[in-house]
C-alpha cells in the first residue's frame, strides 16, 4: 500500500512566496505577470487546501489521533 500526500497551507504558502521573489526580481516584465498568474492560482489551492497538523508535544492525558 502506498501513501496519499496531502498538501495543506504551508506548502502552498511557500510556493506563493518563491514565486513572488521570483517575479520581483526578473527585469522580463511579461515573465513577472505569468509568474504572479501562478501565484494567484496557487492562492486559491490554498484557501482549499487543510491547514497544518499541529505536530506538537501532546500532553500525557491525550488519546493519539486516529
Amino acid at each position: 500500500m502506498g501513501f496519499i500526500a496531502v498538501l495543506d497551507r504551508a506548502y502552498f504558502v511557500r510556493q506563493i512566496q518563491t514565486l513572488l521573489t521570483f517575479a520581483r526580481s526578473t527585469s522580463d516584465p511579461a515573465f513577472a505577470a505569468f509568474l504572479l498568474d501562478k501565484a494567484v492560482n496557487l492562492k486559491s489551492q490554498a484557501e482549499a487546501a487543510p491547514p497544518a497538523r499541529d505536530l506538537g508535544p501532546r500532553p500525557p492525558d491525550v488519546e493519539p489521533e486516529k
